[in-house]
C-alpha cells in the first residue's frame, strides 16, 4: 500500500473478497475449502491497514478519531449480521448444504463495496509523498470544491519494512504492535471461550445435561455481546475528547479488573453470588475492551506513523495482533487443562497490565493534531534537509517542464517539415 498507493489496494483486497468468497461456496473438498478460506483471509487482513490508512488521510483532525473508531465498530455489526444471516438461511433452507450459501452470500456486500470503492480517488498525501503535486491538487479540488494548489517538498523517504525497527520508529512499533498483540490475546482468548467459561463456572450445576448447558451458555454469551457494541459506542463519542492514550490505558485496566473478577467468582460459596460476580466481570471486560484497546489499537498505527510508512506500520501491528489472537485461542484450553481456568484467566489479566504499562510509558496523545504534526516531518528534518527536499521538487518540476517543451518543439518541427514544400523552379 505504501509502495503502490492506497486506491489500488482498496480495490485488490475487495477482489479477494469477491473471488474467494465465491470459490469457498463452490469448494469440492476440504483442502480446496481451506485453501480458498486462507486466500480470502489475505484479503480480510489486507483491509486493516488499507482502510485505516485511507480514512486517516482523508479526514479532518477533528473527526479523524471518531471516523476511525466508528469505521472499526462496523466489524461488530458485521459479526451480528453474519450470525443473523446464518440463522435466517437455516430457517428457510435447513439442509446440509446450507453452509455453501452462508459462505457464498458474502459476495453481495463485497460487490456493493467494490462498486463504491471504484469511485474513490487516490490519497492526496500519498501523491504528495511521491512528488505528484499536480495530481494531488486536482484531487483536492474535486474533494473540496475549491481551487487548491499544493506546493510541498517531496519527502526523500521510501517505504521499507525494516524502518519500523530503526531507533526513529522502534518506540512507535512497540506501542502499536505490542499493545495490539496483548489486546488480541485477551480479546480472542476470552471471546472464543466465553460459552465454555460460562458452562464451566456459571452453569456447572446442570450436571450432565450438556444440551441444556450449551443452550444456556450460548444465550449468556449473546447477552454479553451487547456490551461489546456498547463499548464501541462509548469509544466513538469519547475518542476525540478524552483522547486515544487515556481510553486505551483505562481500557487495559478495566480488562484486568474484569478478568480478576472472573477468576474470583468461583471463590464465593453461594452459587447465585458466584454467577453475579462472573457476569459483572464479563460485562466490565466487554465494555472496557471495546471502549479502549480494541478500537484504539486499530487507530494508533494509522496516526503515529508518517505517510511513507503508515500502511506498513499498521500492517505489522495488525499482523502482531492476529498472532496474539491465535496464541490466545490455543493457550486457554492448554493452560486450563494444565493449571485450571481461574489461574489461566489471572495470567491473561496480568498481560493486560503489561499492555497498560506499554501504553502509559510509550504513548503520546494525538487528538486534535494534524498528521503533519504527528509524523513530525518538518520537526525531524534539519533546515538543510528541507531545502534539499524543496530543490529536488523544483528540479523534478523543471525536468517535467523541459520534457514537455522538448516534446512540443519536436512536434512543431515535424509539422513544419511536413508543410514545407520547396519551389524547384526557383
Amino acid at each position: 500500500t505504501d509502495k503502490l498507493g492506497r486506491r489500488a489496494l482498496l480495490l485488490v483486497d475487495l477482489i479477494f473478497f469477491v473471488v474467494f468468497a465465491g470459490l469457498t461456496a463452490l469448494s469440492w473438498s476440504v483442502v480446496s475449502l481451506i485453501t480458498f478460506r486462507f486466500l480470502l483471509g489475505i484479503g480480510i487482513g489486507a483491509d486493516y491497514p488499507v482502510a485505516s490508512t485511507y480514512i486517516t488521510e482523508n479526514m479532518p483532525k477533528k473527526l479523524r478519531g471518531r471516523m476511525l473508531v466508528s469505521g472499526f465498530g462496523f466489524q461488530a455489526l458485521g459479526a451480528l449480521a453474519g450470525a443473523g444471516m446464518g440463522a435466517l438461511i437455516l430457517f428457510f433452507y435447513p439442509e446440509v448444504h446450507a453452509w455453501r450459501i452462508m459462505l457464498g452470500i458474502a459476495i453481495i456486500p463485497a460487490v456493493i463495496i467494490l462498486c463504491f470503492r471504484l469511485t474513490l480517488p487516490e490519497s492526496t498525501r500519498w501523491l504528495i509523498n511521491k512528488g505528484e503535486h499536480e495530481k494531488a491538487s486536482e484531487i483536492a479540488n474535486k474533494m473540496t470544491g475549491k481551487q487548491i494548489k499544493i506546493q510541498a517538498f517531496q519527502a526523500a523517504e521510501k517505504a521499507s519494512f525494516l524502518d519500523l525497527f530503526t531507533p526513529r520508529y522502534i518506540k512507535r512499533t512497540i506501542l502499536t504492535a505490542g499493545t495490539w498483540f496483548i489486546m488480541d490475546i485477551a480479546f480472542y482468548g476470552i471471546g472464543f471461550f466465553t460459552p465454555v467459561i460460562l458452562g464451566a463456572m456459571a452453569f456447572s450445576h446442570m450436571g450432565s445435561d450438556f444440551i441444556a448447558k450449551d443452550i444456556a451458555s450460548i444465550h449468556g454469551a449473546a447477552f454479553l455481546d451487547i456490551f461489546l457494541v456498547l463499548g464501541v459506542i462509548i469509544a466513538t463519542f469519547l475518542v476525540d475528547s478524552w483522547g486515544r492514550i487515556k481510553l486505551q490505558s483505562l481500557g487495559f485496566i478495566g480488562m484486568s479488573v474484569g478478568l480478576f473478577l472472573l477468576a474470583a467468582s468461583g471463590l464465593f460459596a453461594l452459587h447465585s453470588t458466584s454467577v453475579l460476580i462472573l457476569f459483572i466481570g464479563f460485562i466490565v471486560f466487554n465494555i472496557t475492551v471495546n471502549m479502549g484497546p480494541n478500537p484504539i489499537t486499530f487507530l494508533l498505527p494509522a496516526e503515529v506513523f508518517p505517510t511513507h510508512l503508515r500502511a506498513t506500520g499498521h500492517g505489522f501491528a495488525a499482523a502482531s495482533g492476529k498472532v496474539g489472537a491465535a496464541l490466545g485461542g490455543f493457550m486457554i484450553p492448554f493452560l486450563r487443562a494444565e493449571i485450571g481456568l481461574s489461574q489461566t484467566v489471572c495470567i491473561i489479566a496480568v498481560t493486560c497490565i503489561v499492555g497498560f504499562l506499554i501504553t502509559a510509558f510509550l504513548g503520546y496523545e494525538m487528538k486534535g493534531k494534524s498528521l503533519d504534526e504527528l509524523s513530525g516531518v518538518q520537526k525531524n528534518m534539519t533546515k538543510a534537509e528541507v531545502n534539499l527536499g524543496n530543490i529536488r521538487a523544483d528540479v523534478k518540476r523543471l525536468t517535467t517542464d523541459l520534457t514537455a517543451l522538448e516534446t512540443s518543439l519536436t512536434k512543431a518541427i515535424s509539422q513544419m517539415n511536413k508543410n514545407y514544400k520547396p519551389d524547384f523552379k526557383e
